[in-house]
């Protein structure tokens, strides 16, 4: 929050000496700069069937692969953060060529190291997205190609439907033209041993991960389809294997009346690995010759947001994901399956204040046929600006 107010400050020092302001930002020359971003509480108590989650990442919002399998019951857990507010700068430049450079820097504090839970409750910013947008196309980090932030749900959990949405942030280029984008993206693979055991991330890949995608808005809502071809790879002193991998994921947003809503995801492929699911699953595993195999998986959810009037609201979530694991060679400690349901009831105190309360149950499986469920209570503040 300091820095988030020493920023706002200079911001305004700017627009003082410049005389220059705007109603979204200010002006410096020939660029406009406009900024923003919110401020949220979430509190959580979290219960789970076979086991805690362990403190970290985990109790801050769901990740599928994280629910315990085969524990026992210790009790539920109560935590409080405010790690997801979040900050941003964007900048639009008029060049003398008639064309508009962008510019976009974004922060947060989500997932990042810092002081513990005694006295400071410090966390480090992390970037979340820095790009330059000229002429249809985008240099740097952002959301990749492959997802859809419209099918994204309603939800106070950082994600949503988790088990089923394509999500990832990384460094690409993008070229848009209409309704068609095409993106080179970062690449990296993960990996299962022969047999089972802890991932393996090997940042061996000499290809980037290759993004076709289409969409169209139209007066029903908006769709998108979206086809994922990648390589997968690993290499050391021993061993020195790649494979191919694809993926393809379709959404759609439906309008209805009274402003409610349904958001379908769908995304099926070969080595879709870390892109559903928040890496549930493993790109790839190691068979007994040290060669790549792909694994297959399936992932849908469907999301209904419904308007009690103009200031209550409510999604109800549906989201799962099913990996074809060949246990011969995975083990059969690896996840099988991974769902949740999510309902909440939103309150919108102003245009930029928003409360909650969200309830969400999530189960998940493992190839030994043990599984485990979650079941946790969200509230929620969050102050738009």
């Amino acid at each position: 929050m300091k820095k988030i107010t020493t920023l706002s400050y200079l911001a305004a020092c700017i627009v003082m000496a410049t005389g220059s302001a705007q109603a979204t930002g200010f002006n410096i020359g020939d660029t406009d700069v406009t900024f923003g971003g919110y401020v949220k509480l979430d509190a959580m108590y979290t219960d789970s069937s076979d086991g805690q989650i362990a403190t970290g990442i985990g109790r801050d919002f769901y990740i599928p692969s994280l629910t315990p399998v085969g524990g026992a019951d210790e009790g539920g857990t109560f935590d409080f953060h405010a790690r997801q507010s979040r900050f941003f700068f964007k900048t639009s430049t008029k060049l003398e060529n008639g064309k508009t450079i962008g510019g976009h820097i974004e922060l947060d504090f989500m997932a990042t190291a810092g002081g513990d839970e005694r006295i400071t409750n410090s966390y480090s910013p992390r970037l979340r997205q820095a790009f330059i947008t000229y002429d249809g196309w985008l240099f740097g980090q952002s959301w990749s190609t492959f997802m859809d932030l419209n099918a994204l749900p309603d939800t106070l959990d950082f994600i949503g439907n988790t088990d089923a949405m394509p999500f990832a942030r990384q460094a690409q280029i993008r070229y848009t033209s209409g309704n068609f984008q095409v993106a080179i993206e970062n690449p990296e693979t993960t990996v299962t041993p022969f047999g089972g055991g802890a991932r393996i991330t090997t940042d061996d890949n000499a290809m980037p991960d290759l993004v076709f995608k289409y969409g169209q808005k139209a007066d029903w809502g908006t769709w998108s389809v979206s086809a994922l071809v990648r390589q997968l790879a690993y290499e050391t002193a021993t061993i020195d294997t790649t494979t191919s991998a694809f993926g393809v994921s379709a959404t759609a947003k439906i309008l209805l009346g009274n402003n409610d809503d349904i958001r379908l995801t769908a995304t099926t492929g070969s080595g879709v690995g870390r892109y559903i699911g928040l890496n549930a699953v493993n790109g790839a595993v190691l068979d007994a010759q040290n060669e790549l195999e792909a694994i297959d998986s399936t992932a849908f959810a469907v999301a209904y947001k419904h308007n009690w009037n103009s200031q209550w609201r409510s999604s109800l979530v549906y989201s799962m994901l099913s990996v074809d694991n060949d246990t011969a060679l995975t083990g059969t400690s690896v996840t099988k399956t991974t769902s949740s349901w999510t309902t909440n009831l939103l309150y919108q105190a102003a245009k930029k204040l928003m409360f909650g309360v969200e309830y969400k149950f999530a189960n998940r499986e493992v190839e030994t046929g043990l599984d485990g469920d979650m079941n946790r209570i969200q509230f929620s503040a969050k102050y738009d600006f």
